[in-house]
């Protein structure tokens, strides 16, 4: 049976291979075409750009947000209004012609530079012949697909920098540079894996200028106790990610006696200083985003939603959700405004004073605030407690929680895990875990949150700190661990990031991504030593939180090997390997090396065991 659509982008594509009849998160059939032929025709703005920037000519700034929000509105559980994808399709082609008049050279350009329809109805014939499919090559189209999704998660953390006027326009130019790229056919396999990489470093600037944008715009995050009970005023729920939106709201709220709740991952917002401030900032309310139906029934006024995620929504409160920014969904009423505006939410505030006050849930508190700043602040204590042996191993158990049943592993491995280890959260994972108690290691909380999935930086300026203060060689000599829950495209990213900065043996779960195949997932498995996880919770703490190594071998890679060992660098160049230094020689096996340089690998080995003293080395 021929295919209504097609995508595998998130964690819950159906049968963990593609949705083809209609999307897990809720999109239709139609706006998957949309948001294909989007890309497409941004890509052909893309390429316009890039071309006209290599004649030697200035390019306008509109079309740097444009492409950011494009992506943006094809991020899992953003956009799905369908017209609106329209609108956006016929805006970017307007956009991508005027650039086109600039651009001197077009014999090259792509066909999505100069693709022309006569009107929007040819959308979805040309969504049919550019979809993700397209690329027969299942190889081919996993690794561009790798390089789109950390695009998204990208242009998300950029997005969220530019409302705060704190944008880096490295970052726009090279997503235009990376989107054109996707439309170079010459361009394939290890060269689309590099560019995976890149993407990843480009991730640590995202997210480090979000960081900074953030942090100047409210102050560092400060540890805080967050009530999760309910008021007897009348409340409006914030769900999504924009500290700005919420700021907003908080302004327009003050003296109304309506209060002001968040919802999932603005849970973190109750950290920074010039946010918490706000006497009318009460509360957070529930869980993750995939709670949102039950959760903004019983909440019983309106709901902002101001980035993903949203669900589609049930008529029972559809009458009372709004949509802001980037998120669209068809008859739920959208508030409008743009960088640097100050959007009016006259209209929800008045539905609001009209509502009952929200159902209680729950009562008690839960923690946020441990920004990189407050971090840093304890390090000494954490120093004390890593070398007193109090604490073992930090658990990064950071990323996205989801709607099915295996999710519940990480409650259990959270509370399974040893006493002297804490775990280091940030995004909607936390939630499976951070109503636990978990107690302290000497007044230091078991569970740290830095807050929302960009504050991911924190935790990785974590690992790099604790790398200067151990004086280890590497991110990977530190005792961090990881055991990552996925879902959409900002995971994704996160992924890329740490990849990009070598970290070794992540796990990743609940399970591998969909869109990389065999080859490609196994490229990462065998060059950065990842994982997934077993669903046996004391078996995979065992094995995560081992130090154990593989023993050294006459197949054991050169470059592995100096990754896991810097001294052995100098042993290999004292027993005749003196090209260890060399790009190629770092992908050879000890084996391969020794054949080269006439040398016996048996030797190499005894040479290694003696240097290196308590490793395992098998000289066989």
């Amino acid at each position: 049976m021929e295919n209504k659509m097609f995508c595998y982008q998130c964690q819950e594509t159906a049968a963990g291979t593609g949705c083809t009849e209609c999307g897990m998160c809720g999109k239709t059939p139609e706006v998957a075409a949309m948001q294909d032929v989007l890309l497409y025709v941004t890509k052909g703005l893309c390429e316009a750009l890039c071309q006209c920037r290599a004649e030697g000519k200035k390019t306008p700034s509109e079309p740097d947000r444009l492409v950011t929000e494009n992506l943006f509105l094809t991020v899992t559980n953003v956009c799905f209004d369908a017209d609106y994808l329209r609108d956006r399709i016929a805006l970017t082609m307007d956009m991508r012609d005027e650039v086109l008049e600039n651009v001197q050279v077009r014999l090259l350009l792509s066909e999505a530079v100069t693709w022309q329809p006569a009107d929007p109805s040819e959308y979805e014939a040309k969504a049919a012949e550019i979809g993700v499919l397209a690329e027969q090559d299942e190889d081919e189209r996993s690794a561009r697909e790798l390089v789109m999704y950390g695009l998204k998660g990208l242009a998300a953390y950029s997005y969220h920098a530019d409302v705060l006027g704190a944008g880096d326009e490295r970052l726009a130019e090279f997503m235009e540079r990376m989107l054109a790229m996707l439309n170079d056919d010459q361009v394939s396999g290890g060269q689309l894996i590099s560019c995976a990489l890149e993407v990843g470093n480009y991730g640590m600037l995202a997210m480090s200028t979000l960081n900074k944008a953030n942090t100047e715009a409210y102050g560092n995050p400060v540890a805080t106790k967050v009530d999760i009970g309910v008021g007897k005023n009348p409340g409006i729920l914030v769900s999504g990610h924009d500290l700005r939106d919420l700021e907003m709201l908080l302004e327009q709220t003050q003296g109304t006696g309506v209060d002001v709740y968040t919802h999932g991952e603005m849970l973190a917002a109750h950290g920074y200083p010039e946010l918490k401030k706000y006497p009318n900032l009460v509360a957070n309310y529930g869980g993750a985003w995939h709670e949102q139906t039950k959760e903004f029934e019983s909440f019983n006024g309106p709901i902002l939603l101001t980035t993903n995620c949203l669900v589609p929504p049930k008529d029972s409160y559809k009458d009372r959700l709004y949509t802001t920014g980037v998120v669209h969904y068809p008859g739920v009423k959208h508030i409008d405004g743009t960088y640097g505006e100050t959007k009016d939410f006259s209209a929800i505030i008045k539905q609001a004073k009209q509502c009952a006050a929200p159902t209680e849930l729950e009562t008690g508190s839960v923690t946020t605030g441990f920004g990189m700043n407050q971090i840093f602040e304890v390090f000494d204590k954490l120093g004390e407690a890593i070398k007193a042996g109090k604490i073992k191993k930090f658990v990064v158990m950071a990323g996205c929680d989801g709607r099915h049943n295996t999710r519940e592993y990480y409650t259990e491995f959270a509370k399974e895990l040893p006493e002297d280890t804490v775990i280091l959260t940030a995004g909607c994972a936390k939630y499976r875990y951070n109503k636990l108690n978990l107690g302290d290691i000497d007044g230091i909380p078991r569970v740290i949150d830095a807050g929302q999935c960009n504050d991911c930086y924190s935790l990785i300026m974590t690992a790099l700190k604790l790398q200067e203060v151990l004086n280890a060689p590497d991110i990977n000599h530190v005792p961090v661990v990881y055991n990552i829950s996925w879902y959409e495209q900002k995971a994704v990213l996160v992924l890329l990031t740490l990849l990009s900065l070598d970290v070794r043996r992540i796990h990743l779960g609940p399970t591998m991504p969909g869109f990389l195949s065999e080859v490609i997932g196994g490229l990462l498995i065998s060059n950065f030593k990842m994982g997934t996880i077993s669903g046996d919770v004391k078996a995979d703490i065992e094995k995560i939180l081992s130090d154990a190594r593989d023993p050294i071998s006459r197949t054991t890679i050169i470059g592995d090997l100096l990754q896991e060992y810097p001294a052995a660098g100098d042993i290999l160049i004292s027993l005749g390997l003196g090209c260890v230094g060399c790009g190629s020689a770092l992908t050879e096996s000890i084996e391969q090396a020794s054949v080269v340089h006439k040398l016996n690998p048996k030797t190499i080995l005894e040479g290694l065991k003696q240097g290196l003293g308590g490793v395992e080395v098998d000289v066989s």
